[in-house]
């Protein structure tokens, strides 16, 4: 593997000490010892901080010395970020990966709602939350919640910003529903009890073709790319394909990211006409970019593909249109697929800005090479720290405020519609586009703040600090 080869390569320092003559028996070292090397490694930004500079330490006694200076391996991790919550707002550490891989693979503990979190009207510290929306069969689904639904207390609290994450973490959850009576929120005193479960997400949560004057248009919520559904986005696509489609509408509007690979397919499945040329382009920190150009510069972007890497043929539309629905929660490879495919075909944007994620992240585990080959079987840390820039073939990137939609709309939360009927605020949108019908919508100021909410806290996974970001495969 490239990672390996790499760290060979560099020689960092002194960074390949054999455990048993570094640690013995203290754990905790150990755990930090594998932050400060793999953040070494591979941090996107660790040219910006000194203490991660391959000259720092002359050996691996002055290294510990400098471990055994934090509590834990997570404040560690954290100092040696680069300006957290302002630049690097998305690096984060686990101490369970085996939660971590199932995550990316969409199982979670969950209660099976998908809610966003927002400001109640003229406060800066009370917020509600909205059910975005909920999966079948799930214990949200069975005790009777619904798309907007509304509610602002949690096991007998008011939510808040200080109390959210701890509420919502909890593996029961008694929430009591609101209502609005014209712009303030009621509480209805009904209580729904809900109990996690461990539950697989399917990503394609509605695809359908809609008949339109006389055209096909095929329409896909898709909300995560997640490796495993690859064939079966596919199938849709085929689907599309088959029965051809005039237009395609992508509704990435609660999509907070995932693998890479995906959304290259994904670009791939949306064209056909561009195989070979460059969709995604990466930057790493200077001194891994320096190797990569010199040993491997075709690493340095994804191109498009005919074919997944088990040689399944890809389902290719030949669009040279797209219609893409993408708000606030639309994230990392949500966004990377409006900005990468930009340069080839015409992106037409509606809802609002997104996130502003333009960077990826890898796992590294404590191994020698920071795979799970070999991991060290003492503990279960694993990190998943920003270590590249993404861009299009443009080299445009660092859109740090999200992208703007061409089309500014957003969702009502007093009347949320059902997703995917053709009357559905944003769907509605999009056909009238299609139809052109819809006049351009200015920038409204926004009334209500909405929180870019990390879903994890909902799903109970222990120690992650966001969820939104691409893997690399």
């Amino acid at each position: 593997m490239r990672k390996l080869l790499f760290v060979l390569a560099l020689g960092l320092i002194f960074i390949q000490c054999k455990k048993d003559d570094v640690y013995q028996d203290n754990v905790q070292l150990e755990i930090k010892d594998f932050v400060w090397k793999g953040l070494n490694a591979y941090y996107l930004w660790k040219d910006e901080i000194p203490d991660l500079q391959d000259t720092k330490f002359q050996n691996q006694s002055e290294l510990n010395d400098y471990l055994e200076g934090f509590p834990s391996p997570e404040e560690l991790f954290e100092f040696l970020l680069y300006q957290r919550n302002i630049v690097d707002r998305w690096s984060w550490i686990v101490d369970d990966y085996e939660a971590l891989e199932q995550m990316f693979q969409g199982i979670r503990k969950t209660t099976g709602m998908r809610i966003g979190l927002v400001y109640e009207p003229g406060s800066n510290s009370r917020i509600f939350a909205y059910v975005k929306y909920v999966l079948a069969g799930s214990p949200a689904d069975l005790a009777g919640i619904k798309r907007g639904n509304v509610f602002r207390k949690v096991n007998g609290t008011y939510l808040t910003v200080q109390n959210y994450s701890e509420l919502l973490g909890a593996e029961t959850l008694q929430v009591e529903l609101a209502q609005w009576q014209n712009d303030v929120l009621i509480d209805t005193g009904i209580t729904i009890e809900l109990i996690k479960e461990v539950i697989s997400e399917n990503p394609i949560y509605i695809h359908k073709i809609l008949l339109q004057n006389g055209k096909k248009i095929g329409y896909l919520m898709y909300n995560n790319f997640v490796s495993e559904y690859d064939q079966e986005l596919n199938r849709v696509m085929e689907d599309f394909k088959n029965n051809p489609i005039d237009e395609l509408v992508l509704d990435l509007r609660y999509n907070s990211g995932g693998s890479v690979s995906t959304m290259q397919y994904l670009a791939s499945m949306i064209t056909g006409q561009f195989t070979g040329e460059k969709l995604v382009v990466y930057q790493w920190h200077s001194q891994l970019q320096e190797w990569y150009q010199q040993n491997y510069p075709e690493s340095l972007y994804r191109p498009f593909v005919s074919e997944m890497s088990d040689g399944t043929p890809i389902s290719s539309l030949n669009l040279n249109k797209v219609y893409i629905i993408a708000t606030t929660s639309s994230a990392s490879a949500s966004e990377s697929l409006i900005n990468c495919l930009r340069p080839y075909i015409d992106i037409v944007h509606i809802g609002t800005e997104t996130h502003g994620k333009y960077t990826a992240s890898i796992t590294l585990y404590d191994s020698s090479d920071f795979t799970k080959r070999g991991v060290n079987p003492n503990h279960k840390w694993a990190m998943q720290p920003i270590v590249l820039k993404i861009s299009n073939v443009q080299g445009i990137s660092d859109f740090y405020n999200g992208l703007t939609p061409d089309y500014y709309i957003k969702e009502d939360y007093k009347n949320m519609g059902v997703l995917g009927e053709p009357d559905e605020r944003l769907l509605q949108a999009a056909l009238l586009l299609i139809d052109g019908n819809l006049p351009v919508a200015k920038k409204l100021p926004v009334q209500t703040k909405e929180l870019f909410y990390r879903q994890f806290i909902t799903d109970g996974i222990q120690n992650i600090k966001d969820l939104s970001f691409p893997v690399l495969k």
